[in-house]
């Protein structure tokens, strides 16, 4: 009586790093999965058997492990349900040889062997793994030419003015054929607005409220897997990107270095220098640069430590919160846990007592006294 074969639960894993192609009848998955198949229908006879679960990643990068049908694959590895993974090439489950082995040590823990259909090796022997080292690292060096053969490419093409793609920009269309921006006229008439009202007036804070007065959204856009993004009302950081980009005013900006542009202007220059130049859109040097007075002015000290209390402050919602802040912990002296107080708490309080006691401050002396 013959001795029955076990049967090896096969698991075909295909993957794409582009969606260009995926749409045609027979695609490179499917090239792919037939290769894979045919391998395992020739060791039929080992036992091996190919399983219907389809685990096809088109249109995902091999540098990451973020890919929805290679987490279903370890998932159903830590069901048990797989006992050999077959691939077309050794990159098609990873190029990164960091990834690769960590992908191996799983497979290893779960008893799970791993194939390559056009790559023979055996990890089971020290030079089979040996070759797969080697195959990983053309790999991953294969990756990163690509890469930057990618970086130098869209850098000339910038340097030359065209658009290389992004997230769409308010007042912008992409092109039907793709490739450039086209001017979405109801949209640049608002951008054109935006710009105006901004030019009137004196701070950022002042703008936002005046955009948001209009109702001015952000631009509603669909991805190319027909997600609705944007719609929402401008936000400080969303209203400082729009008047800062330089698209508006016909140039492109690559690594810090502005070219101009192929697509059309919706703002003149002149407008363009003027809302920058007059609002000054860096709110870090604005608040870096302003000073804040507090009715103590340096002459309290810390109940906690004694350390000279500073004043500080805070913008939420546009409106400006001044507190005291301890000084001990700057200057490697030891922290204090005293927390910060609020302004109008302790000012408030201040001017209770200075009431309660009558006293006429004629100085900062008679005001340290009474402090006492």
């Amino acid at each position: 009586m013959s001795e029955r074969v076990p049967i090896v639960r096969c698991a075909i894993y295909t993957r794409k790093s582009t969606e260009e192609g995926l749409e045609q009848t027979f695609n490179t998955l499917q090239a792919q999965r037939e290769s894979a198949e045919a391998y395992i229908l020739s060791r039929k006879g080992e036992g091996w058997q190919a399983l219907a679960t389809v685990y096809d990643d088109g249109g995902f990068s091999g540098s990451s492990l973020d890919r929805p049908a290679l987490k279903q694959l370890l998932a159903d590895m830590d069901g048990r349900r797989i006992d050999c993974v077959v691939v077309y090439k050794v990159d098609r489950l990873s190029r990164s040889l960091l990834d690769f082995t960590r992908l191996l040590s799983l497979f290893d823990k779960r008893g799970v062997s791993f194939v390559s259909v056009t790559q023979d090796f055996n990890t089971a022997t020290s030079m089979g793994r040996l070759t797969l080292n080697i195959l990983l690292s053309f790999a991953q060096f294969e990756r990163e030419i690509i890469s930057e053969r990618t970086r130098d490419k869209l850098s000339a093409a910038r340097r030359k003015g065209k658009w290389i793609g992004g997230i769409p920009v308010l007042g912008y269309d992409v092109a039907p054929e793709g490739g450039r921006l086209v001017v979405n006229e109801r949209e640049a008439e608002q951008v054109r607005s935006m710009f105006s009202v901004c030019a009137t007036c004196l701070t950022m804070t002042e703008a936002l409220a005046a955009i948001r007065a209009h109702g001015w959204t952000a631009k509603r856009w669909t991805s190319a897997r027909g997600k609705r993004h944007g719609g929402q009302l401008m936000g400080m950081s969303t209203l400082h990107m729009l008047l800062t980009n330089v698209l508006y005013r016909g140039d492109i900006c690559h690594k810090g270095v502005v070219y101009p542009g192929e697509h059309q202007a919706i703002v003149s220059r002149e407008l363009w220098l003027e809302v920058n130049g007059k609002l000054k859109l860096s709110r870090t040097t604005r608040r870096h640069n302003t000073r804040v007075e507090g009715l103590l002015g340096g002459l309290v000290t810390c109940g906690q430590c004694g350390a000279a209390l500073k004043a500080s402050f805070t913008r939420r919602r546009g409106e400006k919160h001044v507190y005291y802040l301890c000084r001990a912990g700057k200057r490697q002296q030891p922290a204090c846990r005293q927390r910060p107080v609020a302004s109008c708490d302790l000012d408030c309080s201040l001017r209770e007592c200075l009431q309660e006691a009558g006293r006429r401050l004629d100085d900062s002396s008679d005001l340290q006294h009474v402090l006492r």
